[in-house]
């Protein structure tokens, strides 16, 4: 019976560091990414721009096409992929900036779930979605409105599709997980951004020279231990550096 892990953003960051680490505990790792990382063999590798809504679906049915629900003991879906967006306040950013971050991280991540729900509606097996959400979810950052909304969007995500699930036979499981201050290209575009379009972009700075990142590989264990001790319950929003 297989283990099968289906993520976003795979080839790079933590979505890499979880591929691994999943791969590593015995799951087949499925990443969907917008391009190709050569060399990861233990990945298999999807190419979608998740920016593009109407490539998802195509994409997800290939995936699913390929699986078999009578060898399956479970089925996780990690909503990983996402971008911060264009730093600067809402005054300063165009339509298609705006509306590009929001497809990214809000937008896609419902189409996944959707369509990972409906296509496994009759798996008897273990199913569940990880959200990769952020404390900017509940802690406004000036110049990040993108980012913050889009991930207070993805817990509300969580927590409707949680009691939409909760009582149905084969119903799946939906966490929204908060990984901390990752060591990734999105910390060093965050302290790459002039001050005067970041107030806060000092923080950041210091996180980084007093060793505060926690690397991909160091959350990736975290999260796949929550996992494996069943921590990750269904509605959960958590934290994990608090758990």
């Amino acid at each position: 019976m297989e283990k099968i892990l289906i993520i976003t953003g795979g080839s790079k960051g933590l979505g890499l560091g979880l591929a691994k680490e999943y791969h590593k505990n015995g799951y087949r790792v499925i990443s969907i990414s917008r391009s190709k990382a050569e060399k990861l063999y233990f990945e298999e590798q999807y190419q979608c721009d998740l920016s593009k809504s109407e490539t998802i679906e195509s994409t997800l049915d290939e995936i699913f096409s390929h699986l078999d629900k009578n060898n399956t003991k479970q089925l996780t879906l990690i909503n990983n992929a996402g971008e911060l967006g264009t730093v600067n306040t809402i005054e300063n950013l165009t339509p298609s900036e705006i509306n590009h971050t929001i497809q990214v991280n809000l937008t896609a991540p419902l189409i996944l779930s959707s369509l990972f729900i409906k296509l496994s509606k009759d798996w008897n097996c273990k199913k569940q979605i990880f959200n990769i959400s952020s404390g900017a979810a509940v802690n406004p950052y000036e110049s990040w409105v993108m980012y913050c909304a889009s991930k207070a969007g993805l817990d509300m995500m969580t927590k409707v599709v949680s009691k939409e699930q909760k009582d149905l036979t084969n119903g799946v499981s939906i966490v929204s997980i908060y990984p901390g201050i990752v060591a990734t290209d999105m910390q060093e575009k965050i302290r790459n951004t002039p001050k005067e379009n970041f107030k806060a972009v000092q923080r950041f700075i210091d996180f980084y020279e007093h060793g505060d990142l926690f690397s991909p590989e160091q959350v990736a264990r975290k999260i796949y231990q929550l996992d494996f001790d069943g921590e990750l319950k269904n509605g959960h929003i958590l934290d994990v550096r608090n758990v």
